[in-house]
């Protein structure tokens, strides 16, 4: 990628030779420390103090520093922090990081990519002499994990997950903080980018920089800043123009047509009709094609829902955007007073947890209860079956009372200008709904389901996309290690299918063999207000909802969760886009 100084190629680190990204590294240190001497040797002459790197300096030490802590490859690390050191011995102040780790919730320790990615580094090296040198490397850093946690973590290794990284950093440049938390569950994680690749970047019916144009529009919908950046980084990159991220009316009028039905998308699905898409359709010279509005729809339901993986999880922002670092120097303790006014505070407060780090009587006791509670479910369906008339009442007063499930803290949020200009209609949202008790007409699965109608329809218009999306919400769906917090051998599907159905009843989907009732016993409160959170108003998700619901549970089984939440709310919204091009079809 080159960068708008002109003068910085990165292209070469993504490469799998260690050779050639040793040449990239010493072109790239190169045209980094011309600009740093320069910057410095004029203020020598001038005999003023050394400025902050400016002229697109800081953007490339960000970019170093990201490299130096997020890349996969080790020798693409070590170098990148010796040419930081280097810029600083010139006087000039390098950024550091903000935060700690990928996710705010989640402990970084605690997240198993930094060891994964020198284990996959030393799969993919091709020179004996480098991997002697970095199996000591490893060797050390897995004295850092006690016993326990290097069986965890080693277990999830294998040839695939290696093939995974390297690919994922040679296709984005990056591992991003989204793929950093999704590798808790590596078999999701491998179709989820295969899939999003595939969207992005394969032969299409839309042109790149529409695509991530696109996401941009999505993301910005939930007031998710951390995608609006990656993807206007890469709409620049393909070459998108840059005036159309002023504002939405800037875009041209076909993008702005879209506006209509991302908003409906993301929030008020039900109300789309096949009217909604024949005026996409018919537009005179800003039509879509079916081709084209059925791959917009389904990169529109992917960032919504990924979105609100993104606010589930507390991701981070990526150490090269904004919020992500600072060139402000640390104080004595390691962080200064504007980072504690911008939330910024120390490891041990933010992942400090309310229950602590023993576990107490009253969440071991909620396991038991939850579990307690999945075997006698399991018994009364073995004894006797609900009538359709009773299961149609129990999805009706389950539909009810999703309406009036919200938190305490909910509290009206403003978008900021520069996530809010990429969309239209701030005040539309499902907050809407759910305050003013609008009805939400059934969607029965029966009559349209994605296995027996809108697989087909997205495969015949968009190929192989069908596919690849059933086998990501397949994979979401079953996925189970058999695991309860500290219990094993447990069936987990009556849950995950408790979830899982949740959420399409908050939109209104009702699977005509399931029993709503159910739910309320297997779905506590404070779970039932992090689900509708996450997946209705994602912004406002915070860490004490995501800390007070299954406080004995691992963070890999609630990212688990968020993997259901997310799955389950882009099948709903495509669901109700697909049916009313069915309709409009027909």
């Amino acid at each position: 990628m080159e960068e708008r100084e002109g003068e910085v190629r990165w292209e070469g680190l993504c490469s799998r030779d260690a050779a050639a990204r040793d040449a990239a590294l010493d072109t790239i240190g190169q045209a980094i420390l011309r600009r740093a001497e320069s910057i410095a040797s004029g203020a020598a002459a001038d005999g003023l103090p050394v400025p902050a790197a400016r002229d697109g300096l800081g953007e490339a030490l960000a970019r170093l520093l990201m490299l130096s802590k997020r890349c996969p490859f080790p020798d693409v690390r070590e170098k990148s922090e010796a040419i930081l050191s280097r810029v600083q011995e010139l006087g000039i102040r390098i950024p550091r990081p903000l935060g700690h780790g990928p996710s705010r919730f989640i402990p970084e320790k605690e997240v198993p990519a930094p060891l994964l990615w020198d284990c996959f580094f030393l799969s993919c090296l091709y020179h004996s002499e480098e991997s002697e040198k970095l199996q000591s490397a490893v060797d050390e850093h897995f004295c850092c994990f006690s016993p326990d946690c290097l069986t965890i973590q080693v277990g999830k290794e294998d040839a695939t997950m290696h093939t995974l990284f390297a690919e994922s950093f040679a296709t984005l440049g990056r591992l991003d903080n989204v793929t950093l938390v999704m590798v808790f569950h590596p078999q999701y994680l491998e179709s989820f980018l295969k899939t999003q690749h595939y969207l992005l970047q394969m032969d299409g019916p839309l042109p790149l920089h529409y695509r991530h144009y696109i996401g941009i529009m999505a993301a910005a919908r939930h007031q998710c800043s951390y995608l609006v950046n990656l993807h206007v980084n890469d709409f620049l990159h393909v070459g998108g123009d840059p005036k159309w991220l002023n504002g939405l009316e800037n875009a041209p009028q076909k993008l702005q047509n879209l506006g209509e039905l991302n908003k409906m998308l993301a929030h008020r699905p039900w109300l789309i009709t096949k009217e909604h898409i024949e005026q996409l359709l018919k537009t005179e010279e800003n039509s879509w094609s079916l081709a084209e509005l059925i791959h917009a729809v389904v990169l529109l339901t992917h960032y919504h829902s990924l979105a609100s993986f993104t606010f589930g999880c507390g991701i981070s922002p990526e150490i090269d955007c904004e919020g992500g670092h600072t060139f402000r120097p640390p104080s004595v303790s390691n962080y200064c007073i504007c980072d504690i006014t911008n939330g910024y505070h120390g490891v041990d407060e933010i992942h400090a947890s309310p229950a602590g780090s023993i576990p107490s009587t009253e969440s071991v006791c909620e396991v038991e209860a939850l579990m307690e509670k999945m075997k006698q479910l399991q018994e009364c369906r073995d004894e006797e079956e609900a009538s359709q008339e009773e299961m149609a009442t129990r999805f009706e007063r389950e539909k009810r009372e999703s309406m009036f499930v919200c938190s305490s803290e909910d509290e009206e949020s403003a978008a900021t200008r520069d996530v809010s200009r990429h969309f239209e209609d701030t005040s539309y949202g499902y907050k809407d709904f759910s305050r003013h008790g609008m009805h939400v007409p059934t969607f029965r699965v029966q009559d349209y389901s994605w296995e027996d109608h809108g697989y087909s329809l997205v495969n015949r218009l968009y190929p192989d996309v069908g596919q690849l999306l059933d086998e990501k919400f397949h994979i979401a769906y079953n996925l189970t290690y058999n695991t309860m917090a500290m219990h094993k051998d447990v069936d987990t599907s009556m849950l995950r299918r408790a979830i899982w159905n949740y959420i399409h009843c908050m939109f209104g989907i009702r699977y005509d063999d399931y029993d709503y009732g159910e739910i309320n016993q297997l779905l506590d409160r404070s779970f039932k207000v992090y689900i509708k959170t996450v997946v209705c108003t994602p912004e406002k998700t915070t860490k004490r909802m995501y800390d007070s619901f299954w406080r004995q549970f691992e963070h890999s089984e609630k990212v688990h969760v968020n993997l259901l939440l997310v799955e389950a709310r882009m099948q709903a919204e495509l669901l109700y886009a697909l049916r009313a091009i069915t309709r409009y079809m027909t």
